[in-house]
């Protein structure tokens, strides 16, 4: 059998070969691996090869610096002697530029050297934003959210999905709200999403299920970010674009040619650059491969503020929410905690 899938607990399950095909040097090369290895040993073992790769890569570059320095010694020593050499020695001269033939001749072969040195690993997964800062943490004591529903009805209104709804958020708490799919739980979200956007006592970014929902498709993710016109917050977007696996180019396509994974991208980092303190977030991971699922993980759990989510995603579940409440025709239910 072969399947795609960015299920990480599925394909760790079930998976006893890996063919992994990324983009690397900017988008400009493709790689594929194939590996008969469960998922988590080949993720081990990539893991180890990389680390290899970066020792011997920072080891290179080291002994150039070093081969560097000498030359330029070298190089500074035969000039200065060249310079200062009269006419009168003839044979001094001739031996001094039979030595700058060698010196260049050493940087020609240095040159060359230099294209073979081993390269820094490159990964799919690298990406390099922070989600939060000090000011985004919540006190322990303080309500968030205490939100009461007596009927969640379907956007037609023509039927009711769930009743006497009560949900209760303190402090930096990260819940997640499961249910089966059609039980209502992107229509409540949606519905809190309203309520804590409109308050002045916090600072709460929304992540749609539908991200064309909230993007401005027609434009480019600089100029959708860019909330001032002032160039150095251009420049400070693109550099964070950039961190984020962006391409030059990329930056510059409207929204509506990027793919979901880069879209979602967009929107972590209008939360990032936000300072919100809550962040209310429908199904986040869905759009991120397996290697880069446990970045994203990590940025959600490190995050010092709040966060109200949806997801069938088990290993974010697992690792990033405080408490999960699954949402049936009765209501909100604390299943775990």
């Amino acid at each position: 059998m072969l399947f795609i899938s960015h299920d990480e607990t599925l394909i760790e399950r079930t998976a006893n070969m890996v063919i992994h095909i990324e983009q690397i040097i900017r988008k400009t090369k493709a790689r594929y691996t194939v590996a008969k290895l469960p998922y988590r040993r080949y993720v081990e073992e990539r893991l180890h090869k990389f680390e290899i790769q970066k020792q011997r890569a920072l080891s290179d570059r080291r002994e150039k610096k070093i081969r560097d320095e000498k030359y330029q010694r070298v190089m500074q020593s035969v000039q200065g002697a060249l310079r200062s050499c009269t006419r009168q020695a003839p044979s001094v001269a001739k031996n001094l530029k039979d030595k700058m033939h060698t010196v260049k001749a050493m940087e020609r072969r240095f040159e060359k050297e230099d294209e073979n040195m081993t390269q820094m690993p490159e990964q799919e997964e690298a990406i390099f934003v922070k989600l939060g800062d000090e000011n985004s943490h919540i006190p322990a004591g303080k309500t968030v959210i205490e939100y009461e529903l007596s009927k969640l009805v379907t956007p037609d209104g023509k039927r009711i999905l769930a009743e006497g709804i009560h949900l209760k958020i303190k402090g930096s708490e990260k819940i997640c709200m499961i249910g089966a799919n059609g039980a209502g739980k992107t229509t409540l979200l949606k519905k809190i999403a309203e309520e804590l956007l409109n308050r002045n006592d916090i600072k709460a970014e929304y992540m749609p299920q539908t991200y064309e929902d909230l993007l401005d498709l027609d434009v480019t993710p600089v100029d959708y970010l860019d909330k001032t016109g002032d160039k150095e917050e251009r420049t400070r977007i693109r550099t964070y674009l950039g961190s984020l696996k962006y391409t030059p180019d990329e930056m510059e396509h409207p929204i509506r040619e990027l793919s979901g994974g880069q879209k979602a991208k967009v929107l972590l980092l209008r939360m990032s650059l936000s300072g919100a303190n809550v962040l209310i977030l429908d199904e986040p991971t869905r759009n991120f491969s397996p290697l880069s699922g446990p970045v994203i993980r990590k940025m959600l759990r490190e995050f010092p503020g709040a966060v109200i989510s949806i997801s069938h995603d088990r290993k974010y579940i697992e690792e990033v929410c405080d408490k999960i409440y699954q949402l049936n025709p009765n209501g909100l239910q604390l299943i775990g905690d």
